[in-house]
C-alpha cells in the first residue's frame, strides 16, 4: 500500500496484514488458532453480512460482546463500511446501557447471548421489549434511532438477528460490491466512539476517526515490536488499551496476538508459557494478580521480553518493580480515551526508575503542556499542572455534547485532560493523579456523581457521596458515604443487592461508611478531600 499511513483506515490493515503475511498465524483464541489469510477472509464474510443488514456509512453500530474471534470480526467490518463502531463495556448493566444505547443513536446493536453468569440478551430484552416480536426490524420509542440486533450464535429470538445466519446470508453479496464501499471510507471521518466517564455524571462517546492508526505504528517503533513477538492480551478490548495494543497492534506489527476471554491470572500464567508470549499489557491490579499467584514460580516466562505497566502514581511503583524483579523489563505510558492509548512511552533504554516513576515522553505529533487549572496559564518545568494535550490523534468530540466538548477542547486544538501532571525539563512526563473526582478502580474510571445519582434513588438514602480509598490490588476502592433517611438503615449487603444487575460491578461500593453530614466549603460544596482523610484515618 503505498499510500501514507496518515490515510489509511481500520479496515485496511486487515488487507495490508494478510497481504504480508497471510500464511502466518495471527491470532490464537482458546482451541481456535487462525492465520493472516484466514482473518481477511472471515473480516470480509462478516462485512458482506453487515451489508444485507442495510448499514450506512456514519451509522452508529454498538458492540456489547466481551473479547472473542467474533469482536475482531464485527469491528473491523464496521469500519469497512465506514460505520462508527461503538464498543461498550460488558459490566455495564442495565441503567448504565439504557443511557449509552439512548446516547449513542446507535442503529445496530451486537451482543452476546451470555457472557461471565449474566444473560446479556435478558437486559437487552428488558430495554428493548420489541426483540421477540413479529418483525426483524426494531420500532422502539424508547430508543427510536435502533433499527437491527443481531445476537452473536447460531439463534436468535424473533425480532434479531443470529451472527451465523448474518455470514451466512453475506455469502451472496458480490465482493466488488464490498470493494466499492471500502473505497468510500473517508479515514477522517468518525469511525469510533469510546465511552468514558467525565465529570458530569453521565458516560460521554469520545468520537476518533481512523487517524489514530499512526499512534500504534509509532507505539511498535519506539518499542521494537515485530512479527516475532506474541502478544498475551487479557485487557478488554473494548477499553482504549485493548483495543489499541492488542486489536490493532499485532496487524500493524505482524506478531502473534494470544487473546483471552476474560483475566484471570492462573491462566495467563499457563499461556505465557506456553504460547511462549514476549508483551503483556495490563494495569497494576492484573500483575498483582499474577505475581500473588501460586503459580508463578512454576511457570516458565522466559520469553516475555516488556509488560506494559501505567506508572507515575506512588501507588504503582512497587508493583512495577516487583514485575521487573519476577517477570521482565517494564516500560510505562499514558493514555486515555479522548486522546488514545500509547500517546507518550518509556524508550527501550530508559532507567528502571523512569520506567516506574513517570509516563516517559510524547509521541510523534503530539504536544503535551501543564497548567495552572484555574489560569490556564502553562507552568514551568518541573511543576505539577494540569495535563492539557494536542495531536493528531485527539478525539473529534463528544458525540451530542457540544457544551462539553466546547469546554474540553480549546479553539487551539488543546484537550484539558483533568490530570495531574508533571512534565521536567527534558520533556519527560510524570503523571501524578486526577485534577478530576473520578475514581480508578481496577484500571476503570468511574465517575462518582453519576454513581451517587443512581444510588440517591435507593428509598432509605437522603444522600451519598463516593470516594475511592487507597488499595493495593485495585488502585482505588469504591466507599459509599451515606446519610440515610430518618429511621432508617443502609448496609453494605443491602446496598450491593441494590446494585446488582443495574450498575457496572467496578462502580458498586466495597464499604459504607454512616455519617450524619458531609464536610462542606464556604460556597457550600463537598469537600471531597476531607472526606477522603477523614474516611482513611476513621474519624
Amino acid at each position: 500500500m503505498s499510500r501514507p499511513l496518515e490515510s489509511k483506515t481500520l479496515g485496511e490493515l486487515v488487507e495490508r496484514a494478510a497481504d504480508a503475511l497471510g500464511a502466518r498465524e495471527a491470532l490464537v483464541f482458546g482451541d481456535r488458532r487462525c492465520t493472516y489469510e484466514r482473518v481477511r477472509t472471515d473480516v470480509r464474510a462478516a462485512a458482506r453480512g453487515l451489508l444485507t443488514l442495510g448499514i450506512e456509512p456514519g451509522e452508529h453500530v454498538m458492540m456489547l460482546m466481551p473479547n472473542s474471534v467474533e469482536w475482531m470480526h464485527v469491528f473491523f467490518a464496521i469500519a469497512k463500511l465506514g460505520a462508527v463502531a461503538v464498543p461498550i463495556n460488558t459490566r455495564f448493566r442495565t441503567v448504565d446501557l439504557e443511557y449509552v444505547l439512548r446516547q449513542s443513536d446507535a442503529t445496530t446493536l451486537f451482543v452476546v447471548r451470555e457472557f461471565a453468569g449474566v444473560d446479556y440478551l435478558a437486559m437487552m430484552r428488558e430495554l428493548v421489549p420489541e426483540i421477540g416480536g413479529t418483525s426483524n426490524r426494531i420500532e422502539s420509542a424508547r430508543f427510536p434511532k435502533l433499527r437491527r440486533v443481531v445476537v452473536i450464535g447460531d439463534e436468535a429470538p424473533a425480532g434479531a438477528f443470529s451472527w451465523s445466519a448474518l455470514v451466512r446470508s453475506g455469502a451472496g453479496v458480490d465482493e466488488d460490491l464490498l470493494s466499492q464501499r471500502e473505497a468510500r471510507v473517508d479515514p477522517k471521518a468518525p469511525a469510533l466512539m469510546l465511552y468514558t466517564s467525565g465529570t458530569t455524571g453521565t458516560p460521554k462517546g469520545a468520537l476518533h476517526s481512523h487517524a489514530w492508526i499512526r499512534t500504534v505504528a509509532d507505539a511498535a517503533n519506539r518499542l521494537g515490536f515485530t512479527s516475532r513477538d506474541a502478544i498475551l492480551l487479557f485487557i478488554p478490548l473494548f477499553h482504549s488499551m485493548g483495543l489499541y495494543l492488542g486489536a490493532v497492534l499485532f496487524l500493524l506489527s505482524g506478531a502473534r496476538l494470544v487473546l483471552m476471554e476474560r483475566f484471570d491470572p492462573g491462566s495467563a500464567l499457563e499461556l505465557v508459557e506456553r504460547e511462549r508470549a514476549s508483551l503483556l499489557f495490563g494495569f497494576d491490579t492484573h500483575y498483582f494478580d499474577m505475581l500473588e499467584h501460586s503459580d508463578l514460580g512454576n511457570r516458565d516466562l522466559s520469553s516475555l521480553r516488556l509488560a506494559f505497566v501505567p506508572a507515575g502514581m506512588a501507588g504503582v511503583e512497587p508493583v512495577a518493580r516487583r514485575v521487573n524483579q519476577d517477570m521482565c523489563r517494564s516500560f510505562s505510558g499514558y493514555g486515555s480515551s479522548e486522546c488514545g492509548t500509547a500517546i507518550s512511552l518509556s524508550f527501550l533504554d530508559a532507567t528502571e526508575n523512569e520506567r516506574l516513576r513517570g509516563s516517559g515522553f510524547p509521541m510523534p505529533g503530539y504536544e503535551f503542556q501543564t497548567r495552572d487549572p484555574v489560569t490556564g496559564v502553562p507552568t514551568p518545568p518541573d511543576v505539577p499542572g494540569e495535563l492539557w494535550i494536542r495531536g493528531y490523534g485527539v478525539m473529534l468530540g463528544y458525540y451530542g455534547k457540544p457544551a462539553e466538548t466546547a469546554a474540553a477542547l480549546d479553539s487551539g486544538g488543546w484537550f484539558r485532560t483533568g490530570d495531574l501532571a508533571l512534565i521536567d525539563r527534558e520533556g519527560f512526563l510524570r503523571f501524578m493523579g486526577r485534577f478530576k473526582e473520578m475514581l480508578k478502580v481496577g484500571g476503570e474510571n468511574v465517575d462518582p456523581t453519576e454513581v451517587e445519582a443512581f444510588l440517591e434513588s435507593h428509598p432509605d438514602i437522603a444522600q451519598v457521596k463516593l470516594i475511592g480509598v487507597p488499595d493495593p490490588r485495585i488502585g482505588e476502592s469504591p466507599v459509599a458515604c451515606i446519610i440515610p433517611r430518618p429511621g432508617k438503615e443502609v448496609t453494605l449487603e443491602g446496598l450491593r443487592a441494590f446494585c446488582v444487575g443495574k450498575i457496572a460491578s467496578f462502580k458498586t461500593p466495597r464499604r459504607v461508611v454512616l455519617v450524619t453530614e458531609f464536610p462542606m466549603t464556604s460556597t457550600g460544596k463537598v469537600q471531597r478531600n476531607v472526606l477522603r482523610d477523614r474516611v482513611i484515618s476513621g474519624r
